[in-house]
């Protein structure tokens, strides 16, 4: 490896004159380098290290590396605007990097979150010098991957996010006051006032946070169309070398296999995909209350270096898979030439009407059982089913739900022992015949691995709000790709609820707004499950293609 110089600060004035500061690591020999340019609004020293190696060993690999304040953060000037101004920065800022001094002229952007996101916008705005992209963990629709799912908000990951980004503002004007407020409200959450989706300290100081923006649009729209990927890139050329990284628990996964899926489709340049067990952070081997092995420990460093060596560098090297995924039950990795997307095998429910007073009443089953009960639950907003486990909330990854499930607010379903393993790779999809007394519910939906020593561990799971209630009716639930493999002698659960709290907020059942919906108004609701016309989708993938097709030979 290369030695490093200590990182010098240097300025760039965008388009409108506006001074963005940037941190430089410069290898100590005789170059050109290609750059690396990571541009985020947490203060360029952290430059994303909470999964990433530092910027000066990126650097000793041969590369100028570049961890830039976006406007209106860290030292940078201007007013900071959620993604509004990211896309023509971006391009500024590539075109900057590029002429530094020592440059090859060649620029590859890399980063999480919102530093992933910000480098297909800067994409979107025309980026000559930009050769090679890593976005980890991004939305491709930023309403429908991150801020909302299944058209309910996101309350505790956009609230703590809301909060966290108000309280830099107000740290960045000196307005101490305020700062203390926040910084006090993001170490417990304010999720108990009259309007808990619209507490009081981003109430009165929504001038330093996008929160009510979020809150506000409820809808897609021009807002969310113009911070979005998916809109910026929908007419513009995508035709660069992207290495796409998520997380089977991060939040933001649906828009990074989508973005990886549209671009493939549309781009002749190489992309790949990795997937692992990961959160939305840290990216380690132990996920939750499971630890996956050294197979899980991160990759990425040594995957993004390899990466730009080939495409901005011109080194040859292994040809790697397109789509590599970390299977959750064999705790390896899974190669595959495309994102998988296997004919869905349907499971069934059935119950005598007591799913959700016994776990063991339930049934999962590969063909429909004539079923004159349904079941009914009652959701009580006065103590609404937590948020444990998956992708949504603070206790995130694979939890053992087996304590939960015992509630008689949720009815679960569960199959026979499997005789054989099953592989299990790609989207999953509930379509469910309900019924309530309310205008307005929502239905979260758990698929969990039930083992044969009593734990019930999470796979995945989606979240649907439902307006028009009070007749039966289908509806259909997103829930989140997967892989794993079951092995034989587990089963496969399925648990329904009314909520997932605080991941999301609960339903008045009124249908009011996200916003407008006080504590006082929340009423208990009674959810009815038919087992005609519902169905559990599972991407099967089938081990031998001379045996009978379908979930039934597994079971």
């Amino acid at each position: 490896m290369i030695p490093v110089r200590p990182p010098e600060t240097l300025s760039m004035n965008a388009r409108d004159g506006t001074r963005l500061d940037a941190d430089v690591y410069v290898p100590e020999a005789p170059g050109p380098f290609p750059v690396l340019l990571m541009r985020q609004p947490y203060g360029r020293v952290i430059a994303s290290t909470v999964v990433y190696a530092h910027p000066a060993w990126y650097a000793a690999h041969g590369y100028i590396v570049v961890v830039q304040d976006v406007r209106g953060c860290g030292t940078s000037g201007g007013e900071f605007r959620l993604f509004e101004h990211e896309a023509e920065d971006g391009a500024d800022a590539v075109a900057w990097a590029a002429d530094l001094p020592g440059s090859t002229g060649e620029v590859g952007m890399y980063g999480f979150s919102y530093q992933g996101n910000i480098q297909l916008l800067a994409l979107s705005a025309g980026a000559p010098a930009l050769k090679a992209l890593c976005p980890a963990m991004v939305a491709w629709d930023m309403h429908a991957d991150w801020a909302y799912e299944g058209g309910a908000f996101r309350l505790a990951d956009n609230l703590a996010w809301g909060i966290q980004m108000a309280a830099e503002a107000a740290r960045r004007r000196q307005d101490f006051i305020a700062h203390q407020a926040l910084y006090a409200a993001s170490r417990n959450l304010p999720l108990d006032e009259e309007l808990p989706t619209h507490p009081r300290v981003l109430r009165g100081y929504a001038r330093y946070s996008h929160y009510d923006d979020w809150l506000g649009n409820l809808l897609p729209g021009s807002y969310w169309d113009g911070i979005s990927p998916r809109a910026l890139l929908s007419d513009k050329p995508v035709d660069v070398p992207m290495l796409f990284v998520g997380g089977w628990f991060d939040q933001m996964l649906t828009g990074t296999l989508n973005a990886f899926h549209e671009i493939s489709r549309r781009s002749a340049s190489p992309q790949r995909l990795l997937v692992g067990p990961w959160t939305h952070m840290p990216w380690s081997r132990r996920v939750g209350a499971v630890d996956f092995g050294a197979e899980a420990v991160s990759r990425i460093d040594a995957e993004q270096v390899a990466w730009f060596d080939r495409h901005l560098k011109g080194k040859a090297g292994p040809v790697r898979p397109a789509v590599e995924l970390f299977d959750l039950g064999t705790k390896r990795w899974q190669v595959y030439d495309a994102l998988p997307s296997p004919e869905p095998a349907p499971l069934h429910i059935s119950s005598t009407g007591l799913a959700a007073i016994s776990t063991e009443d339930g049934r999962l089953t590969p063909q429909p059982i004539d079923c004159a009960f349904p079941d009914r639950i009652v959701h009580d907003p006065w103590r609404p089913i937590p948020s444990i486990g998956g992708h949504a909330g603070s206790e995130s990854g694979v939890r053992d739900r087996a304590a939960l499930d015992e509630r008689a607010d949720i009815a679960c379903y569960t199959t026979e022992p499997l005789k054989t393993p099953l592989l299990l790779a790609g989207p999953v999809r509930l379509d469910l015949m309900v019924e309530a007394d309310a205008p307005s519910f929502d239905i979260s939906a758990v698929l969990a691995q039930v083992e044969p020593d009593g734990r019930v561990l999470n796979l995945t799971q989606g979240y649907r709000r439902v307006e028009e209630g009070n007749a039966i009716r289908p509806v259909q639930v997103g829930m989140r790709a997967v892989c794993v493999t079951v092995p034989a002698g587990s089963r496969l659960r399925l648990s329904l609820a009314g909520a997932c709290f605080p991941a999301f907020p609960v339903n008045p059942g009124t249908g009011a707004e996200a916003a407008e919906t006080r504590l006082v108004d929340c009423r208990t609701i009674t959810l009815t499950f038919h087992a005609a016309g519902t169905r559990l989708l599972l991407p099967v993938t089938e081990a031998a293609q001379d045996l009978p097709k379908g979930i039934g030979r597994f079971l």
